[in-house]
């Protein structure tokens, strides 16, 4: 085997040192948070997993497990990261983001998305490309391997996506079901009253993110006149994202959050028509309480109540 020329090493060496550098990984704090460049990582990796263990992390990370445990507890420490008994093998437990960790990967996800945007807003449309393509030529001469991680992450609302939620839901009853803007008035009174009375020890918005772009909702709040009940509350899922579990992992989210506040039960209200949110809820266990018919948003619809036993 032949030794690879000096000249070549050090080029790669210089390499890695200037994009380290672009990037601001040798920071103290990755992109001015208070996180390291391994707890960003991690960070970043739980919010791309809908589960997954410290072996599993460790390998895809490539990190030492030792190492990796250490960076794991400090994330512990500040309330970052949960652990639970894993659903898939009980001898180990799954790592997952608490509800302040989703909100610490928000803010470090949008300094990124700012501070790359910022650096390819001063190039040109074809140094930009030109860029882009030498990325894909590095990973594909050195053996990127495809990303295990859901195509998606879960986050808190971000200002404007509660008038997306109102949107969306407007434009697309209206197109799948025939919806007429009396839903769409409804769903900006529930809104409404969300961002009025919002309790942040009880309640709760997901905004899930494909990509950039919104591709999902959902809320989990109080129920007015029933102590220890939540209601779950304007599942969406765009048409572009169905099929990759957003919905689920939504109706997951909310389950899980309510029991750890404390809950007995989640109800929700749909109608027979919207089948596909029906077969998320009776996978995930609901049961359907109620139903009768009545005449909204301009058709004769079936209502139905549908209740979670946490």
């Amino acid at each position: 085997m032949s030794t690879t020329p000096t000249p070549r090493v050090e080029a790669v060496r210089r390499f890695n040192r200037f994009y380290t550098r672009q990037v601001g990984a040798l920071e103290e704090g990755l992109l001015k948070s208070p996180y390291s460049l391994a707890e960003a990582r991690v960070l970043y990796e739980l919010a791309h997993h809908e589960h997954t263990t410290a072996s599993e992390l460790s390998q895809e990370l490539r990190l030492d497990a030792g190492y990796l445990s250490r960076v794991i507890k400090a994330l512990e420490s500040k309330d970052l990261v949960v652990r639970s008994r894993s659903e898939r093998d009980g001898r180990s437990h799954d790592l997952s983001l608490s509800d302040q960790g989703h909100e610490a990967f928000a803010r470090l996800n949008e300094s990124s998305k700012r501070e790359i945007g910022a650096l390819l807003t001063s190039l040109s449309d074809d140094e930009q490309m030109r860029l882009l393509e030498a990325m894909r030529t590095i990973e594909t001469i050195l053996g990127a391997e495809p990303e295990r991680r859901v195509p998606y992450i879960l986050r808190p609302p971000q200002p404007g996506d509660l008038g997306w939620i109102v949107q969306r839901h407007g434009v697309l009853y209206s197109q799948e079901y025939g919806w007429d803007e009396r839903f769409e008035g409804l769903v900006a009174e529930v809104v409404s009253h969300f961002s009025k009375h919002f309790d942040p020890a009880r309640e709760r918005c997901w905004i899930a993110e494909r990509d950039g772009e919104n591709v999902g909702a959902v809320m989990l709040v109080a129920h007015p006149d029933r102590a220890g009940t939540a209601r779950l509350r304007l599942l969406l899922v765009e048409p572009s994202a169905r099929g990759l579990g957003v919905g689920r992992r939504l109706v997951q989210e909310c389950a899980r959050f309510a029991r750890r506040v404390g809950y007995h039960t989640i109800t929700l209200w749909t109608n027979s028509v919207l089948t596909a949110a029906r077969r998320i809820y009776e996978t995930e266990g609901y049961q359907l309480v109620a139903s009768e018919p009545h005449h909204s948003f301009g058709h004769d619809l079936i209502g139905e109540t549908w209740e979670l036993a946490l």
